[in-house]
């Protein structure tokens, strides 16, 4: 069953009206004049950043002393994960509350369906006043009604400064989205790390070309630090640090090859998180209680009074349900609750990625100890420019003539079996595909109908739903597609049949579209 979202933003105030009982415009309406009762809000999201690519998670070459110095300051949060691999999706569902497919936005470069609600126009309602600075790349604008703040200037504060200043004791909601560490890493001190001296990540292949774009990268995480930084000296500044819930996340993972972003292994959907609030959250903390973005939206709105699970989304699920995907997850932050989730999920989209060639569609659900992947189209070819052209993988296609263990390696980017299953205990590298082995049959059986469960709640109809990719962009992004389109007639695509959804048979008429040029 396909998800259609509808519905004014009048008709989803019927479900915002009360917050325990309590009129919610009612109990802000004095909030200028009285002392703040509800804390600010700000989530710092990276961009494109591993999630062991930190100090406070063990990298010890990476300097991030502001970060380190804010997991030291509140909990660090082990086991949170996004739903999806590329910035568009992730922040949607950053946003939400909503996993990709039931809000629309699944492919990258993506518009949520119609009716949506974020957070922000939520949060707006209840009297917060809500911004966005840096990186958007969300849409339509009806759904993420945020003042924008220094949108060409990420390393601006000076509006930052006015914004949190504006109106004593009104809350704010801010995002603050870095630009940082997306490519092409060219920001940041560039000469802080030698790439002779670096040690090189197990998963990455070590030559001198990665080396020196490792050294880049990293360089660019000290950027991203320096804005934490600032942005945590400005809360002390103006004397707003102990009403501040601040929530960090590092996005997906690197645009290396193997570092993550486009693909569903943990170096792709694991994200360094912290959360700090001065006098609720206890400095120092941890915690491993599985937890995902679109759980982010609920917790914002638990600690600023709102009852999430009142709140309409603007889209039912596949079963009619309007209420968010995502749940508070306060009592883990102030420490009544050690366990949330018993899984999360993610999807991966490849139709409408910069250099696409074929269907490439990837749905995973894991656990605390087990992830199992369903690749729906594994007998076509996995190429997209960000992993398979261009350095550092053209480098290693070369060491890889006399190298057939890296050759391998190369090959796993592009083809890749139906089924994987991991033991991230034994093998948090994901090196290792245990799918079919008989002592994990019944895992395997488990986490399979766990996900075909979530798929048909969230209304995905596998491979049906990667040919629909293009419709669920921006305006501006299908057009450039259709364009290319149109210019070069390719092949049609070949899926794994037996992976539509679920292990039903692929209906005859699911057929991929003709192939856009690479753009």
């Amino acid at each position: 069953m396909k998800v259609r979202c509808a519905g004014s933003a009048a008709s989803v105030g019927v479900f915002l009206t009360c917050v325990i009982g309590v009129p919610i415009m009612a109990a802000r309406s004095g909030l200028a004049a009285e002392p703040q009762q509800f804390p600010n809000l700000l989530l710092i999201v990276a961009d494109d950043a591993t999630w062991s690519d930190f100090g406070f998670t063990g990298n010890r070459e990476v300097r991030t002393p502001n970060l380190d110095r804010l997991a030291s300051e509140g909990m660090q949060l082990t086991r949170m994960f996004t739903p999806a691999t590329t910035c568009s999706p992730t922040r949607h569902a950053l946003y939400t509350g909503l996993f990709p497919v039931r809000s629309g936005a699944y492919p990258n470069h993506a518009q949520a369906r119609s009716g949506v609600r974020s957070m922000f126009g939520v949060l707006a309602e209840a009297g917060y006043r809500v911004a966005l600075q840096g990186k958007e790349h969300v849409a339509p604008r009806a759904s993420f009604p945020y003042e924008r703040l220094s949108r060409n200037d990420i390393d601006d504060f000076g509006p930052t400064r006015k914004f949190v200043t504006r109106q004593a004791g009104q809350p704010w909601l801010l995002v603050f989205a870095s630009h940082d560490p997306h490519g092409p890493h060219d920001r940041g001190p560039q000469d802080l790390h030698d790439p002779a001296t670096l040690s090189v990540p197990a998963y990455l292949h070590d030559n001198a070309v990665t080396r020196r774009q490792l050294a880049s990268y990293f360089a660019e995480i000290n950027q991203l630090d320096w804005q934490v930084g600032q942005l945590m000296a400005l809360l002390d500044d103006v004397g707003q640090a102990s009403d501040t819930l601040v929530v960090f996340v590092s996005e997906q993972g690197s645009s290396l090859p193997y570092g993550g972003k486009w693909s569903v292994y943990d170096n792709g959907i694991r994200a360094a998180s912290i959360a700090r609030w001065p006098g609720r959250i206890a400095a120092g903390t941890t915690s491993s209680a599985l937890l995902s973005y679109v759980d982010i939206p609920a917790t914002f709105l638990a600690a600023a009074g709102i009852d999430p699970a009142a709140v309409d989304s603007g889209c039912p699920d596949a079963a009619g349900s309007r209420a968010m995907d995502g749940r508070s997850f306060l009592e883990v932050l102030t420490g009544g609750q050690t366990a949330f989730r018993d899984v999360v999920f993610a999807q991966h989209t490849t139709v409408g990625i910069n250099g696409y060639r074929e269907p490439y569609p990837m749905r995973a659900v894991r656990d605390a100890r087990f992830k199992y992947i369903r690749n729906l189209a594994a007998d076509n070819e996995y190429a997209i420019s960000g992993i398979h052209q261009g350095q550092p993988i053209e480098s290693w296609r070369e060491d890889a003539k006399t190298d057939p263990a890296l050759a391998r390696r190369i090959e796993w980017l592009s083809h890749r079996p139906a089924e994987e299953l991991y033991d991230l205990e034994a093998d948090p590298l994901e090196a290792r595909n245990l799918a079919g082995a008989p002592p994990l049959a019944d895992v395997q059986r488990r986490l399979s109908a766990a996900l075909d469960e979530w798929m048909t709640q969230q209304g995905d109809e596998g491979l049906a739903t990667e040919l629909e990719a293009l419709d669920h962009q921006t305006d501006k992004r299908r057009a450039k597609h259709e364009e290319a389109a149109a210019r070069e007639k390719r092949p049609r695509a070949t899926p794994s049949p037996q992976y539509h959804r679920g292990t039903s048979p692929r209906p005859a008429a699911h057929r991929a579209r003709p192939r856009p040029a690479r753009v």
